[in-house]
Formats: C-alpha cells, sequence, structure tokens
C-alpha cells in the first residue's frame, strides 16, 4: 500500500508536470498518413476533448489486450522472466536475460502510455509493476552468483561470467559456465540501461543496500568491455562459430552508453540517500567510447557488419552522438544486410539455415562457406530502424519500415505476429546461388501462432505504440539518451555528468611546489606555485590514495563483493575536484608520482608526458564544469641539465597557451568554483575516516635555494671504463667484489654487479647489501648521470616493469593491430587479446633477456609510446597491422646507422627514444627521397607497412590459386581460408601478415609486397589466367634476380654473387628495376606451365 501511495503522488506530479511543460515534437505515419504533433502526455477531461479520451483509452484498452495475449500470458508466476519463445499451453523451462529485459520494456512502455489518462482502471501500475517483477527477477538470478561477478573484476574469464540463460520458476542456473556462451557483455549494459530508464521513470525496483551494492559491481562488471572478448549479442562468439569470443563493438557500445546512462544515479530514486548512488570511472568510460568508435563501422575482427549494430548506435542504446561515424554504421548495416524480409544478422551466419547441421553446436573449418547468400533474414531489424526514424522524425523512413513491416508480418486470429526469420527452402538453394535474390523465403514457425518470439514481437508491440502516438519518444526513453549529452537534464549537482566537449574548454592547471624553498627559487623566475600548507583545507591527493578511497565503493561482506579493483585512475579522474568525509581533494595524476621505473628520471619525456595529458584532457574532456590538473613540482624536476625545459613549460603556462592548448594558472581555491565536483559519499560510513594520507610538504628546516647554484649539482664522471667480459667470467667472486669497490665506472660497475647476480642471484649480500639493492642504487646513479644504457640493463636486471604497459597494450589491440614482442632475429611472441601486467612480464623477460638485456625494457618503451601515439594518431600506423616491436627497435637502428653516428640505441635518453620511434613512423617526402631504395625497403619492411589494398590483392591472387601461396616456406592454403573468410575481414589481412612474418629480412620482405603486387596487377589485366599449382613466390624473386645478375654481368661485367643487397638496393619502376624483372620472373612461370590460361585468350602484361 504505502508504494502504491507513492506511486500515485508521483503520477500526480508528472501530470502536473506534463501539463505545464512544452512536449516533444514528432511526426508519424499511420495508413500512410501523417500525424499531428504529440500533445500533452495526459488528455485533458473537459467536454471539448472528452471524445478524444475515450478513443484514447480504448486504444489503449486494445493494446493491453494485446499484450496480455503476445507477451504477458508467458511470464514465469514465480520470478516474472521470460522465455525466449512462447507456447501456448506449455509451461517455459528457460528463461533468457535479454528476452526478458525486453518483455519487461514493452509492459513498461505500454505503462508509460496510460499514464496519459486518468481513468486508467489501475493499468498503469499494474504494468509497471510486471516490469519491476521481471527487473527484479533478473536481479535475483544475478545476486546468487555475486561470487562470479568478484572474479570477473580480476580476470575477464568466460568460466567467471554471469549465466544469461536461468530456471524461469526457481532461478537456478541451467547450464554450466562451459555448456553455454554466457559471456555476453551487452547484456549486463542493457540490464542497467533499462534499470536507470525505469527508475527515472518513478519506478521502485532496487529495495536494499545490499542491492545497491551489486549493482555497482554490475559497472565493475562492464567497465572493461573494451578489452573483454565475448560471445555478443547472437551468443555465438565470431562468425566461424567455433566456440571463440572476439571484442564486439556492439559489446562496447552499449557498455558505454551503460556507464554514461547510470553515472550519478540514486537508484532509490528521488527519496534515496547519498549511500545509493552508483559512480562510474570517466577514464573506463573513455577507453570503452573511444574504441567503440575507433572500431566502427565494423563489428569485430571476423564480422565486417553486423545487425546488432543497429541497437547499439540507436534505440535502446543510443551509444553513439558523432552523427558520421553514426551514420557510416547504420548506412553499411543497410548496404550489406538488408534484404526484402528483413536483415540477415551478419555475412555467412548459418543460423536457422537448412543447410545447417543443428545436431552439432560448433562448425566445421570451411563450414561458413555454404551459407553465403542463403542467410535467413530477420524482420525484427525493421522495427529497430522503425524506432530510429521516429526518434529522428523521419517521417520517409517510418512510411518505408512501416510498409516493409506490413508485408512481412503474420496474421492470425491472434492479431499480427512478427516471425524469427525468413529461411530459403532446401529446393530453391541453388537457384538462390546461382540468382541472388529470385528465391521466395519462407516464414520461421516461431512467430506465428505455433510460437511466439519474444523478443522480436516486444519491440514490434513498442514501436507500434510510438506509431500510433500512443507513446512519446521522451516517456520511452525518460534519460534521454537520443539526445547529445548537453542536451539532456542533469541528475544530481552533487555528482559529475556527462556533457559534450566544448569547443571553448580551458584547462585548469594549480602549480604544486613540493616544499616552500622550490617555491622561493621559482618565484624568482616569475612563476607563482602553492605549497601543500597554502592550500589548507584543501588536500593534495596522491592517485593511490584516491584509488584506495574508490576500494570502499561496493564493498558487501555478505554477498562477498570487494568493491571497486586496484586500478589506477587516468588523468581524467584526477581533473576532478573531490569532497570526502568533509574535506577537498585534489588529485595529482599518475605521472607526478614517484616510481620505480627509470622514465621518470629523464624531464624530457615527464614534460612530452605532460603535454600529451594536457592535449588528451582538452579533447576527451566530457564531464560538466572545467578539468583541474594538478602539476606537482619536485626539486629533483629542477636537478640537471634540462632544468631549462621545465622553465619554458612553465612560462608556457603563465602565458595561457600550452602548444595550442589553453590553460588558465590560478589559485586552487579561486578555481574551485568553475571545476568539476565529486561528491564521494560512500565514504560517509567508514568508522575511520582519518585513514587517507594527503601528500605533505617536504620540510628541509631553515635552508632555502636562493639560486640554482645553491642547488646540489651532479658532478661529471670522467671514467667509463668498460671491461673485458670473458676475462671478468674467469675471476673469482670475491675478485669481482674487490673490482667493484675499486671501480668508478658506471659501466664497469654494471659489467660486475650483472656477473655477480648470474652468480649468486639478487639476495647475495656483501658488506651487509644484496645484489639486488645494489643494482638499485645503480640506477639511481646512473639516471642522475644520464648514462641510460647503464641504466636500462640494471633495470632489466631487477625486472623492472613499467606502469600502465597493459592498457598501452590494450589500447593498441583494440584499433585492429596485432604486437609481437621479441628480439629481431629471435622468436616473438603474438599478443592477439588483453594480457595482465605478469603475463607481459614473464613474456617480454623471457623472449629478451637471453638475446639482449636492455630490450627486456626498451620494448616496454616503446610500447607505452606506441600506445599513446596510436590513439592520437592512428592514421600513422596506417598499412601496418602487426607491430613488430623487435623489428620497430631494427628499423630504429638502420635509421640511426643512416646518420652515420657510432651511437646505440640503448644510450639514448627515454625522450629521444621517443622521438626516434615517431621520425620513423612519421617520416617526410623529402627525407624519404633522400634514402637508397635499400634503405626505404629496409624501413617500410621492419615497420611490416603495406600498400592500401594489399590484403584485397593477395585475396584476388588466392581466388585464382587453388593450390595456395608459399612463402619462406610457409603455405596459405586456398581452402579453407575462402570459405571461412572474407576479403574485407581483419582476420584474412592477419592471416596473411603471419604468413610474411616467416620472412627473416626487412628489405627482403617489402621485396615481397612488391612481388605480390605485380602478380596481381598481371591477373587483373589478365582475368583469364589461373594458377593450378602453389605459387611460390620465393622462387618468383630468386628467378628475378638471377635476370638482374645476367643483365648486371653482361651490362656492367659484374660476377654473380648471392649477397641480393645490390637487388634490394634497385628502383622498381624503371628500365631494368626490380618490377622489370619480377614480370619476367612470372612470365617465365607462365611459359614452365605455373600457370594455366583458362581461355584462349592471350597474357598481357603491359
Amino acid at each position: 500500500m504505502f508504494y502504491a501511495r507513492q506511486l500515485s503522488r508521483q503520477l500526480s506530479r508528472d501530470t502536473e508536470r506534463r501539463k505545464s511543460t512544452d512536449s516533444f515534437s514528432r511526426g508519424s505515419v499511420i495508413d500512410g498518413l501523417p500525424l499531428g504533433k504529440v500533445g500533452d502526455n495526459r488528455v485533458s477531461t473537459g467536454d471539448a476533448e472528452g471524445g478524444a479520451e475515450k478513443d484514447l483509452k480504448k486504444e489503449l484498452d486494445n493494446q493491453y489486450t494485446t499484450l496480455k495475449r503476445h507477451i504477458l500470458q508467458f511470464q514465469s508466476v514465480t520470478l516474472g522472466l521470460f522465455p525466449r519463445i512462447g507456447y501456448a499451453n506449455e509451461q517455459p523451462v528457460e528463461a533468457h536475460v535479454r528476452d526478458s529485459i525486453y518483455c519487461a520494456t514493452a509492459a513498461w512502455a505500454l505503462s508509460q502510455a496510460y499514464r496519459r489518462i486518468d481513468n486508467d482502471q489501475g493499468r498503469t501500475h499494474e504494468l509497471a509493476q510486471v516490469a519491476v517483477k521481471t527487473m527484479r527477477g533478473i536481479l535475483y538470478c544475478w545476486i546468487r552468483q555475486a561470487d562470479k561477478v568478484e572474479k570477473f573484476k580480476e580476470n575477464q574469464s568466460a568460466s567467471h561470467a554471469l549465466h544469461s540463460v536461468f530456471d524461469p520458476h526457481t532461478g537456478d542456473p541451467l547450464y554450466k559456465d562451459d555448456e553455454f556462451e554466457h559471456l555476453q557483455i551487452d547484456v549486463v549494459g542493457l540490464y542497467l540501461i533499462m534499470l536507470v530508464q525505469m527508475i527515472t521513470s518513478g519506478l521502485q525496483i532496487i529495495y536494499t543496500t545490499d542491492e545497491v551494492n551489486f549493482v555497482q559491481n554490475l559497472v565493475f562488471y562492464v567497465e572493461r568491455a573494451y578489452r573483454t572478448p565475448d560471445y555478443g549479442m547472437w551468443e555465438r562468439g565470431s562468425k566461424y562459430n567455433n566456440g571463440s569470443t572476439e571484442v564486439h563493438a556492439s559489446s562496447i557500445g552499449i557498455a558505454k552508453a551503460a556507464l554514461e546512462a547510470i553515472n550519478g544515479v540514486n537508484l532509490f530514486g528521488d527519496q534515496g540517500a547519498s549511500w545509493s548512488v552508483i559512480f562510474v570511472d570517466i577514464d573506463a568510460h573513455n577507453r570503452n567510447r573511444t574504441i567503440f568508435e575507433s572500431i566502427l563501422p565494423r563489428e569485430s575482427n571476423s564480422k565486417n557488419t553486423d545487425a546488432s549494430l543497429l541497437a547499439t548506435v540507436g534505440w535502446p542504446a543510443f551509444g553513439i552522438h558523432e552523427e558520421p561515424i553514426r551514420s557510416r554504421t547504420i548506412d553499411k548495416v543497410k548496404r550489406k544486410l538488408r534484404g526484402p524480409r528483413g536483415f540477415k544478422r551478419f555475412i555467412r551466419d548459418g543460423y536457422k539455415t537448412v543447410v545447417e547441421d543443428n545436431k552439432r553446436k560448433y562448425y566445421k573449418p570451411a563450414e561458413i562457406k555454404n551459407f553465403d547468400g542463403i542467410e535467413c533474414e530477420w524482420p525484427m531489424f525493421y522495427v529497430y530502424m522503425l524506432i530510429d526514424c521516429i526518434f529522428l522524425g523521419d517521417k520517409e523512413g517510418i512510411a518505408t519500415y512501416s510498409k516493409l513491416l506490413d508485408n512481412v508480418m503474420t496474421r492470425s486470429n491472434e492479431g499480427l505476429l512478427l516471425p524469427q526469420y525468413f529461411f530459403i527452402p532446401a529446393d530453391q538453394i541453388d537457384r538462390e546461388r546461382s540468382r541472388p535474390g529470385s528465391a521466395d523465403r519462407i516464414p520461421s514457425d516461431v512467430g506465428s501462432t505455433k510460437g511466439i518470439f519474444l523478443w522480436g514481437q516486444s519491440v514490434y508491440f513498442i514501436s507500434q505504440l510510438l506509431v500510433k502516438d500512443l507513446l512519446n519518444v521522451n516517456d520511452l526513453d525518460p534519460i534521454r539518451r537520443h539526445l547529445p549529452a548537453s542536451e539532456r537534464p542533469k541528475v544530481n549537482s552533487r555528482y559529475s555528468s556527462f556533457q559534450i566537449t566544448p569547443p571553448d574548454l580551458v584547462l585548469q592547471v594549480v602549480l604544486i611546489a613540493e616544499s616552500s624553498r622550490l617555491q622561493q627559487l621559482l618565484a624568482t623566475y616569475g612563476i607563482q606555485t602553492q605549497t601543500p600548507h597554502q592550500v589548507e583545507p584543501i588536500q593534495i591527493w596522491s592517485p593511490k590514495e584516491l584509488s584506495r578511497a574508490y576500494e570502499y565503493l561496493g564493498i558487501n561482506k555478505k554477498l562477498g563483493l570487494t568493491g571497486r579493483p586496484k586500478r589506477p585512475f587516468g588523468v581524467l579522474s584526477t581533473s576532478k575536484i573531490y569532497r570526502v568525509c568533509g574535506a577537498t581533494v585534489l588529485c595529482y595524476p599518475l605521472l607526478f608520482e614517484v616510481v620505480d621505473f627509470y622514465m621518470a628520471q629523464d624531464i624530457s619525456i615527464v614534460i612530452d608526458d605532460l603535454k600529451n595529458d594536457l592535449a588528451f584532457l582538452s579533447k576527451c574532456w566530457k564531464l560538466a564544469g572545467r578539468p583541474t590538473f594538478c602539476m606537482l613540482i619536485r626539486e629533483n624536476n629542477i636537478r640537471g641539465k634540462n632544468f631549462s625545459e621545465f622553465l619554458e613549460l612553465l612560462a608556457q603556462f603563465k602565458s595561457g597557451d600550452v602548444d595550442g592548448i589553453r590553460v588558465r594558472v590560478g589559485r586552487l581555491q579561486t578555481l574551485i568554483s568553475s571545476a568539476c565536483i565529486e561528491h564521494l559519499d560512500f565514504l560517509t560510513t567508514l568508522p575511520d575516516q582519518s585513514i587517507f594520507q594527503p601528500f605533505q610538504e617536504s620540510n628541509h628546516g631553515r635552508f632555502s635555494f636562493k639560486s640554482l647554484t645553491d642547488i646540489p649539482t651532479v658532478l661529471e664522471l670522467a671514467d667509463d671504463t668498460v671491461l673485458n667480459e670473458q676475462e671478468l667470467k674467469v675471476k673469482a667472486t670475491w675478485d669481482l667484489i674487490q673490482m667493484f669497490k675499486g671501480a668508478e665506472s658506471l659501466t664497469a660497475q654494471n659489467q660486475i654487479l650483472k656477473l655477480l647476480l648470474y652468480r649468486e642471484g639478487p639476495n647475495y649480500h656483501f658488506e651487509g647489501v644484496p645484489l639486488s639493492r645494489r643494482l638499485e642504487q645503480l640506477v639511481a646513479k646512473a639516471g642522475l648521470h644520464k648514462r641510460w644504457e647503464v641504466v636500462r640493463c640494471c633495470s632489466s636486471l631487477l625486472g623492472k616493469l613499467v606502469d600502465s604497459l597493459a592498457p598501452s597494450i590494450t589500447s593498441i589491440l583494440v584499433r585492429g593491430k596485432h604486437l609481437t614482442v621479441g628480439v629481431f632475429g629471435h622468436e616473438e611472441e603474438v599478443l592477439d587479446k588483453p594480457v595482465s601486467p605478469n603475463e607481459i612480464k614473464n613474456i617480454l623477460y623471457s623472449k629478451c633477456m637471453a638475446h639482449d638485456t636492455c630490450q627486456a625494457v626498451l620494448q616496454q618503451e616503446l610500447i607505452l609510446a606506441i600506445g599513446k601515439h596510436i590513439a592520437t594518431s592512428p592514421d600513422a600506423y596506417d598499412g601496418i597491422l602487426k607491430i613488430r616491436i623487435g623489428w620497430f627497435v631494427r628499423a630504429m637502428e638502420m635509421e640511426l646507422e643512416q646518420e652515420d653516428e657510432h651511437v646505440k640505441i640503448e644510450s639514448l635518453s627515454p625522450y629521444q627514444v621517443k622521438q626516434l620511434l615517431l621520425s620513423i613512423l612519421v617520416h617526410r617526402s623529402d627525407e624519404y627521397d633522400l634514402r637508397t631504395p635499400l634503405q626505404r625497403r629496409q624501413l617500410d619492411g621492419a615497420l611490416s607497412r603495406v600498400p592500401k589494398d594489399f590484403y584485397e590483392r593477395v585475396w584476388e591472387i588466392l581466388e585464382r590459386t587453388p593450390g595456395g601461396i608459399k612463402v619462406a616456406g610457409y603455405l596459405l592454403p586456398q581452402q579453407p581460408t575462402l570459405s571461412d573468410m572474407t576479403m574485407q575481414e581483419l582476420n584474412f589481412s592477419l592471416l596473411v601478415e603471419q604468413m610474411l612474418s616467416k620472412i627473416v629480412d626487412p628489405a627482403y620482405r617489402q621485396l615481397m609486397v612488391e612481388a605480390f603486387m605485380v602478380v596481381s596487377t598481371i591477373l587483373r589485366r589478365n582475368p583469364e589466367l589461373v594458377f593450378h599449382q602453389s605459387v611460390n613466390m620465393d622462387r618468383a624473386i630468386q628467378d628475378a634476380f638471377e635476370e638482374f645478375q645476367k643483365d648486371r654481368s653482361r651490362l656492367d661485367g659484374h660476377e654473380k654473387q648471392d649477397d641480393m643487397r645490390c637487388f634490394f638496393n634497385t628502383m622498381p619502376n624503371v628500365k631494368h628495376g626490380t618490377t622489370s624483372y619480377i614480370i619476367k620472373a612470372v612470365v617465365k612461370n607462365l611459359l614452365d606451365g605455373d600457370i594455366k590460361v583458362s581461355m584462349e585468350d592471350m597474357c598481357c602484361i603491359s
């Protein structure tokens, strides 16, 4: 009774609010006629409008009867769950979470529609409770699997996934973890979105603190969607249906939308307290957003597009509002998948086709070729497109999809029913394959009186409420997901809310000096800073303290939930100002944290990273209020030769412009009013609120810096002796210790400690100090003296791992690239999925240490730099599908060799290494023209760069080569490659890269790429040619080299030799160039019978 009265009061408030506000205008079509604007939600009871209200009530009652007959009769009595297919007079045996959510949404939508009339006969409340029961039933099933949520937060494994199918009556799992494809991130995201929609409309779904904590953990569950391969909306994973998972754009997009929807929402509604508010990691949201946008319009590695994207970019998720990307995605789905009876789910989808063997769960290799062109068409996606057109106010689109739907509906005594799919019967399969579009598709039994397809029927029911003007789009979307973030109503001013990035965004910068004497010194250069004492009572926190505070979010001992995982916060989260237990807190970014990895000792790389952070903030900040960047200046920053760079940066801050980014430097107290503020109300229940340790000002007594001359300087080292390692190896341990004591050269000390470490182990002590500690001391000392080779060697010996390495790898992978680590010329490890820090550490050190000690950490630097660079400049990696870090190192070494500098890459500073990396990636055309052909081939080969349409050309060659293609002993077979994959598929490109990776010489690899382009050109100009044996590309290049040597011998008198560098150093497209010799070699193979002319036409290669 209490809730009934509460809901009645809420409805009364809604009535008054709707009467006093302008309504959203929308056009719609019924029977081809445009309807008027949507007026007030509730119809007046005045005499003039009495007839209209009766007509509206009659229509709503008709819809109520339809809903009961088509959907609600199949609802479980105990938990409110729904089956996938509703059979009359049969009890459902399994309930699917996704289908249940859509059924609940249909009931809730009609409840929203009934709010328009006063005399609803209690149906508003009844239908609302139907939705509440379903949502709580799903919550009941999931909350019993809280242990899985806890495990999933740390390890996103399919075995830890929440189940998506349950017993509809008891809520028990029906399948074991490995018996069903439960890992479906989009299901959890969809649940969170609809939960927020219903709560915002006034429903009470969440009852207790335990449930609030569980929902908060569901947010943690979806936060890492961007790096979690799952089974997707179709519960099959990759299109090969072989049990493999992959990263899906639809899952990421729905998770991203869920994070936006639930951020700052009070799960108890208007009556909620501060501890029932949900918090979202803004950095996790940004990773999902950027990666989602970068994958679109593709769905995954194996699916070039997918109909599931319609429900992701449109209703119900509205996952993207960047119109060019959104339009490109929808247009591609329509172009590739739309048919006369519906949309195909994806290309070569064999589900429910007559040629599919339904006795097997998984397909055999090459089996999906059998489904090409005969995929089932799903009319449900006409409904999604119709709803999307209604939200857009697209009258033409509404008319188009209404007509298409009218042609596919099944008419029965039960009313209009939506078939699940349309299939091609067995006797018309051959006709359809020979003449696409000629077969008559037949509707499935599911979606008729034999069984109702509840998911499709639910979205169809909702669409008809909209089309018939019974439901306002704002009532179907109370949180206004369909609008850009800046146009949505703000949930609560106490918590951060999303908006679009303002074009005139100004970054607020607070300069905090570590000590008062450092502040005084900076003041002499006109740089005004504050100390931690001067900003009191505001506290300065490290990002680790903020992470520690968030660990209390979502904790629940009864459910075994430990709260937010121990992950560091990014620069977006540290740019908010926090209210914590009555205190005001500002965090400095992770960049300024004292870490044990040596890159922090290079002030140039720190400054470069700082500028990148500012650029990232200005581009990715999407919260209300300005970002506040806390720059913590330590005394170590002003020691050494780079202090002038540091002062130059501070001068840019003072000018208000840092490399084109607008900044405002000021006192922290004055910047708070315009900042983004987050209230961490969940911490108010802590028994001890003094457990957090703010950053403390360094106290150096009365001593102060009056000028730079007072700062302790780094003395130059005169001795840089390098010892003979062979002589060291024969010396006894005691002799090595004595040598170490007398050695002044840092390189010599490093050599001795390295040998002692291998011989005695890290815990070996001499003079009371373990070897590991000696190495740490040497890293610090060598860092001060900028002896980077010593720093890197010692760091590798200590097994150092840089922070944020795993996210950098993920950033590379999700952009469709693969990554390999390992020393050039030796075994490489391919990273094709996100890995944990411990896993990447084991891989790096196992592949690198045996061949090159320094590369174990040098490759970490490159991964970190590439991860940041590819996020801001993805175009620099065009044509590079596989980033081979060891080969990148080789490319950089060749660049140094070209500059004729006897400099080893290990001796460069981290900043110089990064700049060298960028220089080989973004080479200017004038510099590129100065290189010899050999140098160009070496560079492009080491970077694994290929022409734009290279993979499509290899596909075309493979189509004409039944025997496959051979490269470096590796055979790329025609089958099952062509049957399993498609030309545009990313997986095919990766397979070609796997073949090319067998080549060990960068210049030869690049020549091989050129050879493929030549063969492709010949085949394109001569469509009658077909290879009947495997094409040996190495033989073609070897034959070309033989012809080249004959000409050199004949024209210039050169003797034949095995070294191919002279051939590699020959221009391609000139007389006596490499291209002409490769053409001759291909023609020779033609004459030898490797190529068959399938028609009588003569071969033309000109």
